[in-house]
Parts: C-alpha cells; sequence; structure tokens
C-alpha cells in the first residue's frame, strides 16, 4: 500500500514523466488534494478496515465531476475519469490543436513511452512487452486475427466471453474455415476447478488456442486463469486473456497469471480517458503475432508494431500515468476491499430481506469476484427491471441474458460511488420484488 509520502513522490514522478509544455501546465499538488486528504486520514488500519470508513472515500469520490442526480450502477461498461486527469488530457489536446504535425507528432506522441513505462510496471512486465492500445477490443483482436491458424484448427471460447470477441472469432470461422467451440460453466460454478475441468473436456488434437475473460462482463466471475494456463501450455494450446473487466479492479500481476497474451482498458477500473488499453505479449512470442494494421518487417519483434494505427491522439494514452498515480496512490488492496464492500452492502441485503426472491448469481464470500454482480428478482424480466430502474428512479444499471443459461441485471459500483446510492439500488430492488414494477 502507498502511504502519503510516497503517493506525494509519485506524483512528482508522474508530472517529470509528463514534462509538460507550458509554465500554466504545471503539475500542483493541489491535482490530487482529495486523495492527499484521504490518505492522510488512512494511518496503519487495514484495507478492511478502511473499506468502511466513508471518511476516508469523501475525499476521493470528491475527486470526480459527476452527475449525482443519476446514480450510475453501469461501470463495468466505461468510468468516468478523474477531473484532474480529464483537465490534463483537455489541456494537451489544446496544446496538439495549435500546430498538430509539431505539437502532437513531435512533443506530446513520444510521451507513450511513459504510459507504456507505468502499465508494464503495475502489470509487471518489461515496457518492451506492452503495446498501447485504445481499448481491450483492439489489444484482443489483435490477437484473435494475428495469430496463424489454418482451416480445421479448434478455437475454444465460453459462451460468457465478451461479444465482440465471439463475433471476431466467427468472422475467422466463416472466413478461413477454423471451429470456434463454445463451452459452458455454471452461473455461479461450483469451484474455479469446475471451470479448468469444463475447457479441458473441450479439448482435442486439433485444439491450437484457448480464449477466456479474466473475469467475466456479465456476472464478475473472476477465472482462474493460471490454472487454465498449466492446462494450455501442457498441450502447448495457446492461452489469450481478455482482461477487459480486471486490471487495476483487483490486485494481480503478470506472473501470478503465467500468461503469454492479455488484452485490456483503461478506460474502466484504472479509469484513465476512454479510448486507453494496452496488449502485453511475451517478448519470444512477439514475432509469432501479426499486427491487425501493417508494420514493416523491420518491426517484426518491436512491441510498437502493434501501435501503426495511423494519426490518433495522443492526448488520452498521455493521461494515463496520472491516472495510474491515482490507483496507486489509493492502493489496489484498499481499493478492492472497497468495492467489495459496496458490492455485497446491497446485494446481501437484498437476498437477506427478499424472502428468497431475489437471487444474486456472483460469489459474494470468496476472491472470485470484484464490483460487478448479476441479480435477478423471481418473476421480473431482466430487461424489463433495467429500464424501470432507469425511468422511474435514475438508477443506470445493465440488462444481462444469455438464452438458455441466465440473466440478470448487471450492478456495478466504483470508488466514486457513495454508501446512499448503493442503499438506494437495494431500497428500489426490494419494492419491486415486493410490489412490482408495474
Amino acid at each position: 500500500m502507498v502511504d502519503r509520502r510516497a503517493f506525494l513522490g509519485a506524483m512528482g514522478a508522474a508530472s517529470a514523466a509528463l514534462a509538460l509544455p507550458t509554465p500554466a501546465a504545471a503539475f500542483t499538488p493541489r491535482a490530487f488534494r482529495q486523495l492527499g486528504t484521504a490518505l492522510g486520514a488512512a494511518g496503519g488500519r487495514s484495507a478492511e478496515t478502511l473499506a468502511t470508513d466513508e471518511d476516508f472515500w469523501l475525499p476521493i469520490q470528491q475527486a470526480f465531476d459527476v452527475d449525482r442526480t443519476v446514480t450510475n450502477l453501469n461501470n463495468g461498461g466505461v468510468c468516468p475519469t478523474p477531473t484532474h486527469v480529464l483537465e490534463a488530457m483537455v489541456r494537451d489536446l489544446r496544446f496538439s490543436n495549435e500546430l498538430p504535425v509539431e505539437h502532437m507528432w513531435r512533443v506530446l506522441e513520444p510521451r507513450v513511452e511513459s504510459a507504456r513505462e507505468a502499465c508494464a510496471r503495475e502489470f509487471g512486465c518489461d515496457p518492451e512487452e506492452l503495446a498501447i492500445t485504445r481499448n481491450a477490443s483492439e489489444a484482443n483482436e489483435i490477437l484473435i486475427l494475428g495469430l496463424d491458424l489454418t482451416r480445421g484448427d479448434e478455437v475454444i471460447v465460453s459462451t460468457q466471453n465478451y461479444g465482440r470477441m465471439l463475433t471476431t472469432w466467427e468472422q475467422r470461422a466463416r472466413r478461413e474455415g477454423i471451429v470456434v467451440k463454445r463451452v459452458q460453466f455454471a452461473v455461479p460454478p461450483a469451484s474455479p476447478q469446475a471451470i479448468v475441468d469444463r475447457f479441458a473436456e473441450a479439448i482435442t488434437p486439433r485444439t491450437r488456442v484457448i480464449e477466456v475473460p479474466h473475469i467475466t462482463n456479465l456476472t464478475g466471475q473472476i477465472l482462474p486463469i493460471r490454472e487454465l494456463g498449466a492446462l494450455a501450455r501442457a498441450r502447448n494450446i495457446a492461452l489469450l486473456v481478455d482482461g477487459a473487466h480486471a486490471f487495476a479492479h483487483f490486485p494481480f500481476t503478470r506472473d501470478e497469471l503465467q500468461c503469454d497474451f492479455y488484452g485490456t482498458s483503461l478506460h474502466k477500473w484504472l479509469l484513465a480517458p476512454i479510448g486507453t488499453g494496452f496488449l502485453y505479449v511475451r517478448r519470444e512470442k512477439i514475432p509469432s503475432v501479426w499486427p491487425l494494421m501493417a508494420a514493416p518487417e523491420t518491426m517484426n519483434a518491436d512491441i510498437r508494431k502493434f501501435e501503426e494505427i495511423g494519426t490518433h491522439p495522443a492526448a488520452n494514452h498521455n493521461a494515463i500515468p496520472l491516472a495510474m498515480a491515482f490507483h496507486r496512490g489509493i492502493g489496489a488492496e484498499r481499493k478492492v476491499a472497497r468495492l467489495r464492500y459496496l458490492r455485497n452492502r446491497w446485494a446481501k441485503r437484498v437476498v437477506t430481506e427478499s424472502g428468497g426472491r431475489i437471487c444474486v448469481l456472483t460469489p459474494l464470500d470468496t476472491p472470485d469476484a470484484g464490483a460487478i454482480a448479476l441479480v435477478q428478482i423471481d418473476g421480473v424480466k431482466s430487461d424489463a427491471l433495467s429500464a424501470w430502474l432507469r425511468a422511474k428512479h435514475a438508477i443506470v444499471t445493465v440488462s444481462i441474458d444469455i438464452p438458455g443459461e441466465f440473466h440478470g441485471v448487471r450492478v456495478t459500483p466504483n470508488v466514486y460511488t457513495t454508501v446512499d446510492e448503493v442503499d438506494r439500488f437495494a431500497d428500489r430492488l426490494l419494492a419491486a420484488a415486493r410490489r412490482g414494477i408495474a
């Protein structure tokens, strides 16, 4: 965990890394005063103790400019960025616009290396193994479309993989004749090993790739990536990990996962600006993956070949180090403890007080989930419930429906979410269970 003194040192390092272009843009500690205030009050208390301390989280909540007339419980899609991070991006956009060919290309774009180093340090890899992308979809499609496969080769996915990734695999199947096999696992699963067993049962001598989410965007189930990786490596099968909802949501490193490929978004749990993500490829694997957009042969072993996307704003990815400093200032253990507390505060209450009418399909008392949870009310259609919450009560959620398997309303708070907001949501769920939504 990061204490206040270490945090302020990190802020200075972030400022130096940005090498800001004008005196008006100079770093000031005021940009992080809310987080500094919270850290000053943290003392040596545990993450679990701080998770319930509203005095600690109030200054962090105040670091965001969010619309409190609407309760946003769909942070699994895309999250707001702290105000100071947004201001840094806007500042660089204005600077770019003054003279784009000079300011954007020559001054700002080279600073992508600071973003690369910040992400690599947190993920636990060499910066030369990490490409900055615009989102998890781009990162994962680079992998899905970049691996050499031939007609008849098999790819194993789950029915809970992200839809865009499934669409990409199906396009390869239509175009190239590969075989895509979808496996199901229970919601919630009996154990992590039960998930591994489902994939193991689907493997044949033609299996070349397994692609799985680190945490599903549907129920918030965290998958046993290390065990799946061991399964794949023992059979010389490539394992692609879609970490869209995982990075900066709960703590882990590359070595804990033992993976060779990983793609994630940074505009979710890292709270970086919209349009930021990264792709990790283990160094020895880089030459074997084709970039999504062509790069010269001289870049064959260079991770930057995956960034050859043409003209794009530098401002978005250059704000990543500030978002990373904010994340590290909170502390990954403190953050996930708070997220689980907010989830359990509403979820356990509605299960207990509904008399069995409300069911949560996400594990609540294990480390196998984070902020994301899926809830359903007996006799109430989930799409109708989500629409009712939005139209009648200004509460934003998202309806999930995997035909033939499960359905529910996905609920996802974040560090700026207040206990009053999750309590109000629980009140509405209980009212819906007792009186309906007509």
